[in-house]
């Protein structure tokens, strides 16, 4: 138990001094005249490493998660110009498709 509030205070700790280094390095992008390639690399790297789906699980594991026999489906109903999903206007129909046609 103790050494998971360790790295739990470890991994905050990290996080905050790469969050204060990746500011300093964009605060001084956009004020100081000499900021150089060294600020550049840590903006844009901390903006890449944003990107990331850190929150990303395998999906046997996901909540919630969509079967995929019921996408494929929902594309073929798109495909044949049918409806797709429960009660969804993709593949025309509905009120909107009949007030065009």
């Amino acid at each position: 138990m103790v050494g998971r509030i360790a790295g739990r205070g470890a991994v905050l700790g990290l996080g905050l001094g790469l969050g204060t280094v990746w500011w300093w390095a964009v605060l001084r992008l956009a004020v100081a005249s000499d900021a150089g390639v060294l600020e550049g690399a840590v903006a844009a790297g901390g903006w890449g490493l944003s990107l990331l789906p850190v929150h990303c699980v395998a999906k046997a594991r996901a909540v919630g998660v969509v079967g995929e026999g019921r996408w494929r489906a929902a594309w073929r109903g798109v495909a044949e110009g049918g409806r797709a999903g429960r009660g969804g206007a993709a593949g025309g129909g509905g009120a909107a498709g009949e007030a065009r046609g």
